[in-house]
């Protein structure tokens, strides 16, 4: 997985090219140019092309592949009409790319017609049920802005598809160039005054455009009629100028149908249908010619405007962390909240209730950065069940986050700075398909020498700010004791991702795929070859994706102190189990732990730094057997130098 380049690994450069790829901004995809077609999308595709501000490519669909995706993933693809490219790589352009799409029918149906779907298949269209309709949703889902021609298709997606609303929406029409406009303005003014007669039908052999339904019309009210075909535009618009009338009565829904535009703007009598999406809509219905013409000389500048803005757009970001007696137990959290205060918008702080300074501090804190909010949330830590608190604060913290991402963060755990752009760089690419992304965890051992191998390297860490998203034992795991207290099985820290009502563990992407976790696995069977493998590609993990550096295991007698104050009893309340003090229980020593001293754990301390490499105490430790430890080439945090 990598944010920087994920097409790297699929694809070989065979190219020969030396174009200046990094120099475009914006690429344009579409079945057809203008200059290949004069049709309506087309055409509106040019005006924007011609207006666009920005260094645009213009790639034809057909040519999309990975190796012109890898090209140019820095850049802002815009979308239009992509009957041909390959579908296949949908999946890759909503993870990795910015885009936005216009769209300009209703590419969901096979028939790219719900209309026609029905008229000419036979059946009413279900495609949005099929295997298209549900990509091409995924795919408008992924943009950053949707471009719809009408009103009525727009709507008519919405209520298909009405997650389309979480996007940014706005109705575009068709686009006119200068060139257009000036012609139009040129034949208005050359032939006012002249006596107008025929009525013009468009001769198509599409069926959406309905020639037989407007030659029928004609001759049912006794009009003198045209069909028309094969022309220029410009001698399209030259009839249109001197023409009664412009008949336009499509069997289906036609979105913005850019001929029907131009006869209004040259002053035809209009027979249209429902069909015609746009016909109602305030630009167009209007007595006033000025009124359409304005609105449609400032599409071009809206259009980009709004391209413009999802270029620059960075999602915000919320951290959030929980807070109890951190001074008192050694946690750094100072340094902790500081590292999420580099790249995000704000920080949210739960205290659970505080007695030794901490909360002090954090209001005090919080009064000299207004990005720092601190809450209290007590509890009685004294209960039987106080360990299913954790992920209940958890949950508080989040709720209170106001940004489009949430980044969760414990108080023993820093951020590199080296990492805060591709925290940022990662909002800009969340993947299209998940809500919530894992990420690497690095888990000191001892000091900063050792990075832990025997650890599960990753964690849930940045989701979108989805109201569904909480922390708590999943309902599969759920178990309630005598009194009626909800308790956890073995399996849960209490703090997993869950859906708020239904309490099912989320979706989430990550990393760390099976053959890493094989390498692992067989590192830590001894396996000298996999140890070297899972180094080589934990470091390459770490250099590519931002990493979460992890202070639980840095201070191994501080961690002792602690697990003998706090954890054991915590772990005990979480599953409702109940563990005596004897020699068998304690994992650290072979006696109970009312008979081990300071002293005795300092010397476990030293001799676990220096002799061990890792050790998951659910089994009395033993220095017989080796743990594999890496060694990573960022270091720590310069926060945590200081």
């Amino acid at each position: 997985m990598s944010f920087n380049s994920p097409f790297s690994e699929e694809i070989e450069n065979t190219t020969t090219e030396t174009e200046d790829y990094e120099s475009v901004q914006v690429v344009v995809v579409a079945d057809f140019f203008a200059s290949e077609l004069t049709g309506g999308a087309e055409l509106s595709t040019q005006a924007l092309v011609d207006s666009s501000p920005f260094n645009t490519k213009l790639v034809k669909s057909e040519a999309v592949d990975l190796k012109t995706l890898e090209n140019y993933q820095h850049a802002h693809w815009i979308f239009t009409n992509i009957a041909g490219m390959n579908w296949e790589l949908i999946p890759t352009i909503v993870a990795n790319m910015k885009y936005s799409v216009i769209e300009y029918d209703y590419k969901f149906c096979k028939w790219r017609s719900p209309d026609k779907h029905k008229a000419v298949g036979g059946e009413e269209c279900n495609c949005s049920n099929e295997m298209q309709g549900k990509i091409f949703s995924a795919f408008l889902y992924g943009a950053k802005t949707l471009w719809w021609m009408s009103e009525k298709q727009q709507d008519f997606y919405h209520n298909l598809f009405p997650f389309l609303l979480e996007r940014p929406n706005v109705v575009l029409s068709s686009i006119f160039d200068d060139t257009s406009f000036v012609t139009i303005n040129r034949l208005k003014e050359s032939t006012k005054g002249s006596e107008r007669s025929g009525w013009i039908v468009l001769g198509s052999e599409s069926w959406i455009k309905g020639t037989e339904a407007a030659v029928k019309w004609c001759e049912n009210n006794n009009k003198d009629y045209e069909v028309v075909s094969g022309l220029t535009h410009t001698q399209l618009l030259e009839k249109l100028a001197t023409a009664e009338g412009h008949v336009y009565l499509p069997p289906g829904g036609d979105t913005c149908p850019r001929m029907v535009i131009e006869a209004k703007l040259l002053g035809c009598k209009l027979e249209l249908n429902e069909n015609v999406q746009h016909k109602d809509e305030i630009w167009f219905n209007t007595n006033d010619p000025f009124d359409t013409e304005a609105y449609l000389y400032a599409a071009r500048e809206r259009f980009w405007g709004g391209i413009k803005h999802a270029m620059e757009w960075r999602p915000t970001i919320s951290g959030y962390t929980t807070t109890l007696n951190c001074i008192k137990h050694g946690y750094p959290y100072r340094q902790s909240i500081e590292s999420m205060l580099g790249f995000c918008d704000e920080v949210v702080v739960v205290d659970g209730g505080s007695e030794d300074g901490t909360l002090e501090d954090l209001r005090q804190w919080s009064k000299e950065d207004s990005r720092i909010n601190v809450y209290l949330v007590s509890r009685d830590w004294t209960e039987k069940r106080f360990a299913v608190y954790d992920g209940m604060q958890k949950a508080e913290a989040r709720k209170r986050c106001k940004s489009d991402f949430c980044w969760q963060q414990d108080a023993d755990e820093v951020v590199h700075e080296e990492d805060y752009k591709k925290i940022h760089e990662l909002s800009l690419n969340f993947p299209g398909q998940v809500d919530i992304v894992s990420l690497p965890v690095i888990e000191y051992w001892g000091g900063p020498e050792k990075v832990r191998m025997d650890v599960n390297p990753w964690k849930w860490r940045l989701s979108r700010n989805m109201p569904h998203i909480t922390h708590g034992i999943p309902a599969g795991l759920r178990k309630t004791d005598e009194y009626g207290s909800t308790y956890a099985m073995p399996g849960t820290d209490g703090c997993d991702y869950i859906h708020a009502e239904t309490g099912e563990i989320l979706a989430h992407a990550s990393f760390y795929a099976q053959d890493a976790h094989n390498a692992r696995v067989a590192a830590l069977n001894g396996n000298e070859e996999a140890v070297q493998a899972y180094k080589e590609w934990f470091q390459r993990v770490a250099d590519l994706m931002p990493s979460v550096h992890h202070y639980s295991w840095f201070d191994l007698e501080r961690k002792i102190k602690t697990y003998r104050d706090y954890w054991s009893q915590h772990w005990q309340s979480l599953y409702n189990i109940k563990q005596e003090d004897t020699s068998e229980n304690n994992m650290f020593f072979d006696k109970p732990w009312t008979e081990v001293t300071d002293e005795d754990i300092e010397q476990l301390s030293t001799k676990l730094k220096e002799e061990m490499g890792g050790w998951i105490f659910h089994s009395k430790v033993d220095f017989s057997k080796e743990v594999p430890h890496l060694e990573l080439r960022a270091g720590q945090p310069e926060v945590m130098k200081r």
